[in-house]
Order: C-alpha cells, then sequence, then structure tokens
C-alpha cells in the first residue's frame, strides 16, 4: 500500500512544480490553442499540459515499479514515449489526423506484440469462451487501444473533463488491481491519477493550461491498457475469489462508459450524415451541456457523476443479471439519457412565442 501512496505523491509533486514553469514557457513562446468557432474557450489559452503530466507519471512509474514483477514494462513505456512525440508535435505543429492514427497504430502494435497486452478471448461475449486465433486478437486489441486512446482525445472539450473522468476510471481500476494482486498496473494506475490531479489545479476554471493531445492521448492508452489488463486478469480468477467479476465485459463498458459511449455515438452520427466520422463538430454530450447553458465546471462534474454512477450500477449488478442484459442496461441507460438532453437543448433554443 505505501509504494502506491508514494508513486501517488511523486508524480503529484512533479507535475504540479512543473506545470507553472510550462505555462510561462508557452506563454513566452506563444503556443496557445486558440479558440475557434468549436471551441468552448475564448482565450489564447497554453495546451501543453500534457508534458508535465507525462513527466510526472513516468518518473513515479520507472522509480518505483518492481521490474522483476513487470519483465513487459520497457515496452508500455516505449509505446508512451511514441504517445508523447505525437501528442506534443501536433500541439505545437498541427498534424493530419492520418500520421496520428499511424503513430497510434504503432504503439499499439508495440503493446500487443511485444508487452503481450490483448484479448485471449471474448469472455462470454456471444457466448464465445474459446481462445481466440492470434490473428483476430491482434485485430481486436488494436482496434480496441485506437478506440479508447482516442476516445478520450475526443471527449477533452471543456476544462477540467478529460482529467476528472479519466482520473475516476484509472483509480476505480488501480484500486481493483492492487487488491487482487497486481501491483505494478495498479502503481501505473496510481502514479497516473497523481499526476492528472495536480495538473486538474491548473485545468479548472479559470483553465491556465490544457493537457492538449499528449495528455489526452497518454490517458487514453493508459486506460486501454488497464481495460485489456482488467479483462485478463478477471478472466483468469477463481468463481471463488472475492473480486471476480461475473460479466466482465459488462463491467469494464460501464466503466469506461463516458468517453466510450460519446466516441461511438458521435461517429455513428457523422456517419449517418455522410461526413467523415474524424470530422470535428459540436455533437459531443459535453457540448449539449454547454449549449444547454451549464459552466464547465457544472457539465464537467454532471458527467463524472453521471459515469461513476454507471461504475457503481455495474459493480452492484455484476452477478445479478446476465452480461448481455447489462450491457443493454447500459446502452439504453446512455442513449434515453443523450437523447433526453438533445431534445432538451432543442427545445432551449426554440424561440419563444409572443
Amino acid at each position: 500500500m505505501y509504494i502506491l501512496i508514494l508513486s501517488f505523491l511523486t508524480a503529484f509533486a512533479l507535475t504540479y512544480f512543473a506545470i507553472p514553469s510550462i505555462i510561462k514557457i508557452a506563454r513566452a513562446k506563444h503556443l496557445f490553442d486558440e479558440p475557434t468557432d468549436r471551441s468552448s474557450h475564448t482565450e489564447n489559452t497554453p495546451s501543453l499540459g500534457g508534458i508535465g503530466i507525462f513527466a510526472g507519471a513516468i518518473f513515479s512509474i520507472v522509480l518505483w515499479t518492481p521490474f522483476g514483477d513487470f519483465g513487459d514494462l520497457q515496452y508500455i513505456l516505449c509505446a508512451f514515449i511514441i504517445i508523447f512525440l505525437i501528442g506534443a508535435k501536433d500541439d505545437i505543429d498541427p498534424m493530419s489526423p492520418s500520421k496520428k492514427l499511424a503513430g497510434q497504430l504503432l504503439a499499439a502494435f508495440i503493446l500487443v506484440f511485444k508487452s503481450g497486452i490483448a484479448f485471449s478471448s471474448l469472455y462470454g461475449v456471444a457466448g464465445f469462451f474459446e481462445p481466440l486465433p492470434i490473428w483476430l486478437s491482434a485485430i481486436i486489441s488494436l482496434l480496441t487501444i485506437l478506440l479508447i486512446t482516442n476516445a478520450f482525445n475526443l471527449v477533452d472539450g471543456i476544462n477540467g473533463l478529460a482529467g476528472s473522468i479519466g482520473t475516476l476510471i484509472i483509480t476505480t481500476l488501480g484500486c481493483w488491481f492492487f487488491m487482487t494482486g497486481a501491483i505494478e498496473l495498479s502503481i501505473v494506475a496510481f502514479a497516473t491519477a497523481g499526476a492528472v490531479i495536480a495538473f486538474l489545479r491548473y485545468n479548472f476554471t479559470p483553465a491556465q493550461i490544457f493537457m492538449g493531445d499528449t495528455g489526452s492521448l497518454m490517458i487514453g492508452l493508459i486506460c486501454a491498457i488497464l481495460a485489456i489488463q482488467f479483462l485478463e486478469i478477471n478472466h483468469r480468477l477463481e468463481d471463488t475469489n472475492l473480486y471476480k467479476f461475473q460479466a466482465g465485459p459488462a463491467v469494464i463498458v460501464g466503466i469506461i462508459i463516458l468517453p466510450l459511449y460519446d466516441t461511438l455515438r458521435v461517429f455513428f452520427t457523422r456517419i449517418m450524415r455522410g461526413a467523415s466520422p474524424f470530422r470535428p463538430d459540436r455533437r459531443h454530450i459535453h457540448h449539449l451541456l454547454i449549449d444547454y447553458g451549464m459552466s464547465h465546471m457544472r457539465a464537467t462534474a454532471v458527467l463524472t457523476a453521471a459515469n461513476a454512477l454507471f461504475i457503481s450500477f455495474v459493480f452492484l449488478m455484476h452477478d445479478r443479471v446476465g452480461m448481455h442484459t447489462l450491457l443493454l442496461i447500459l446502452l439504453a441507460a446512455a442513449s434515453l439519457a443523450t437523447y433526453w438532453l438533445h431534445r432538451s437543448v432543442l427545445h432551449k433554443k426554440e424561440p419563444v412565442a409572443v
């Protein structure tokens, strides 16, 4: 337990004291995120906060992780560095989506083929428990890593949201890894949480700095790693284990539901309108809340609380209903809530009859 506290505090302290210097340098070099018609901010704001998150998390992980128990850590760190370089380059000089995707794919390849972070089966989804062929496991794992990584990049649209949601998800999984004996993954989780919480001190309204792609992509990649490892470890636990979830896939969907659902929903609606799924717009849930009249902080609090409620729900119901039923309940609840919000925003924009 002490090593988790130390990893958290180390990352927190390094990021907390690094961010002011990063803000000062970004302002001196005019490295700003300038407002556009899609932006929720109105002033030029530095967007290099992810550098501080990366520095604090990586330093703490390397310092406190027992390498003898985590032989694949070197490959995970290589993936982190690739994502860091992509994010930093895009924050300073925007890259084309295809180049960003190519870099993310390289990081995902390292995780799947060198670290062995991949799905061994479907864990009961659609009734399949058998081991997956290597080629199918690789494809599903690569797509999952890319999806979750970019989900956090897309949800990073208002002050505090990506950091708050990321901290909630990472600490939830970190606590579970600790209780199941996966101390190395727990250290990764708590070190990241410490760095992100320190960053949030400067990101809450009025935001002094944004995390940029450097931070959101790294948080997303770490969540992808933890999500896949959660399913693998949970699958190997004995049914009598106190921390075994009987509906593992539904539980992990409930844990990361907000960024996952919002990304899939936005991609689907863009395709249905004949647009590219990667074409930016203002249809994310956090945009709807802002259009409804909420402040950044209130919208962040509402969405973080909603994600926490979904987590509590799947923890309570994982052994009471079937996995597919639980997945349908999650999808229905998220869809109904979003539909209600969308209708409320449209109603609010309607002209009042005189």
